[in-house]
């Protein structure tokens, strides 16, 4: 294992008999090349699937969240669920029987079991009737053994995220570590704190696979934070702590993770139906608001609720036990006939109020004509793209690649269209083939979207934007034709290689079969560049237009 990159204000936090220990030295950290004959594990050599350890290091999957989360490999812990970083949160900072915690009520129980596991007090902070949390009135419960502070946000039980400037002033004011749990920030509309781990090094962040990602059954959580935490709970965890097959289920399903990103979407609208259909009950007192999969609803008569759905052979959580939740039920947010059944059972009007647009299986946005989608998988990336240019949302765009990834946002954006690309690559080695291959698929996936092109504005064109002068004409009739003049001071844009944009939309050009001709100039290369993205999806905007008639336009007539 490498030396641990030391970091000094995370050091003094660590119990004493964590801070220089040393880890369990596997064979797999003893050997980290690839050999023809393994025999220093006393592992069986017949070969199977499941004959070899696992990775202790789950380097391959860690790769791929790194691009799906958008931050550094370096930052990323696994463990056997969220419950596992949580216990070795305690057994890092708090020292048995002499340490405590707090934690903003009500929230997951599993805080306070690991604590008493682990010896350690817990002290409650209320949140507010209405679940807010207030940043003072928590601080004031710190005790001087405080060492850790947990805060669930979406929270669990009552749904809803935590205010942001509140957590952003315990973050600022407490000296210990304070603990962010996002199991649930999938299906809220709003930014994960992740990023803010290289700023704020006491921050921890738990993420985990199970409920938006849909592999509750592989039982795989992450802890994003400072590098330092990251290797000191590797070195303390159990060795071989996620099995081959939990890995090797969570890669593959993680290839193509658009599905599960569709599903979100689904249930979110879902979320929104139940709750309108739940607040129309009589029955139902309170529906409170929700950020989760999930709704908190107080009822006149709770354990009539709860009996009625358990008689009609659905299960629901009875949360009325904990702080502020008296008479509530916690309902999650089940299939569309999961959740018309529920509102069935309690007497709401099983219609399709609220449900608004047909959502196709495969697609996650309203169904149209001109949709595609490309799985393109090569020895150097896997690529995945949609698009669908009669409707849009906010892109989903992940490459590993930060200034990419803006610049390809803003052609969803600024071509109103909606648009998702994951790849995963290997970026450590070059960008080459990931702003290629992502090139190709793109071209590919909107020349097919477009179809015969029937009924095309045909011709795009943007003039001058902002400082950058950028400037794109576009020509879908079929023709292949590229030009660029854009002059670039730098050798990088960013963490992309400047050489690489003219081949990304020569490659455009060559697989979308357009004419296309850039010309941009300007004293700043990001926003020149992030010029030429911007004109490029205005263009398109354009070209890709319906107009009267179900031809191309030409002066030769019909194309």
């Amino acid at each position: 294992m490498k030396e641990t990159p030391y970091n000094p204000e995370i050091f003094p936090l660590l119990r004493e008999n964590i801070r220089n220990i040393v880890p369990y030295s596997t064979a797999r950290d003893d050997c980290k090349t690839e050999m023809d004959i393994y025999l220093d594990a006393n592992e069986n050599p017949f070969g199977s699937v499941v004959n070899r350890y696992p990775s202790p290091h789950q380097g391959r999957l860690k790769k791929i969240l790194s691009v799906l989360k958008k931050v550094p490999a370096g930052n990323i812990f696994l463990g056997n669920g969220s419950d596992e970083p949580i216990d070795l949160i305690f057994r890092l900072f708090c020292p048995p029987g002499n340490s405590s915690v707090v934690q903003a009520v009500p929230t997951y129980g599993m805080y306070s079991v690991a604590a008493a596991v682990n010896d350690v007090r817990v002290i409650d902070s209320p949140l507010t009737e209405n679940f807010e949390l207030d940043a003072g009135a928590l601080l004031s419960r710190v005790a001087p053994d405080t060492r850790v502070i947990f805060l669930c946000s979406p929270n669990n039980p009552s749904g809803n995220l935590l205010s942001r400037e509140e957590i952003l002033k315990i973050l600022d004011s407490f000296n210990g570590i304070v603990v962010i749990d996002e199991a649930y920030i999938d299906f809220a509309a709003s930014e994960s704190f992740s990023a803010l781990v290289g700023q704020y090094p006491r921050l921890i962040v738990l993420q985990t696979l199970s409920k938006a990602w849909g592999m509750a059954g592989l039982r795989i959580g992450l802890a994003i934070a400072d590098e330092y935490i990251v290797d000191v709970m590797s070195r303390v965890k159990y060795p071989y702590n996620i099995s081959v097959l939990d890995q090797l289920r969570a890669e593959e399903l993680l290839a193509d993770p658009l599905p599960a990103m569709d599903k979100v979407a689904v249930l979110v609208k879902e979320r929104e139906r139940l709750a309108a259909g739940l607040s129309s009950l009589p029955q139902a007192e309170k529906v409170f608001p929700s950020d989760a999969n999930f709704l908190l609803v107080r009822f006149r008569d709770k354990d009539k609720a709860f009996s009625d759905l358990f008689r009609n052979g659905i299960i629901v959580r009875d949360r009325s036990s904990a702080y502020g939740c008296s008479g509530c039920l916690r309902i999650t947010v089940g299939t569309p006939e999961e959740n018309t059944r529920v509102l069935d059972v309690l007497g709401g009007a099983a219609d399709d109020t609220g449900r608004g647009d047909v959502y196709c299986a495969h697609s996650g946005y309203p169904s149209g004509n001109r949709r595609s989608s490309v799985f393109r998988k090569t020895g150097e990336t896997s690529v995945c793209i949609r698009v669908d240019l009669d409707s849009f949302r906010p892109p989903r765009i992940a490459t590993g690649l930060h200034f990419f990834n803006h610049m390809l946002e803003q052609i969803g954006f600024h071509a109103g269209i909606s648009l998702d690309v994951i790849c995963y690559g290997d970026i450590s080695t070059d960008d080459h083939h990931t702003v290629e291959d992502v090139a190709i698929g793109l071209g590919d996936c909107l020349g097919t979207a477009l179809g015969n092109k029937a009924g095309i504005g045909r011709y795009g064109f943007s003039l001058p934007m902002d400082e950058a002068e950028a400037t794109v004409l576009l020509d879908l009739g079929g023709r292949i034709d590229f030009q660029w003049d854009v002059k670039l001071q730098c050798d990088r844009i960013g963490d992309v290689s400047s050489q690489m944009f003219v081949h990304f939309f020569k490659s455009l050009a060559e697989h979308l079969q357009c004419n296309l001709h850039i010309r941009a100039a300007g004293s700043n290369d990001h926003h020149v560049i992030e010029g030429v993205f911007k004109a490029f999806a205005r263009a398109m905007k354009s070209a890709i237009r319906k107009e009267a008639g179900g031809s191309i336009p030409s002066s030769k007539g019909s194309l």
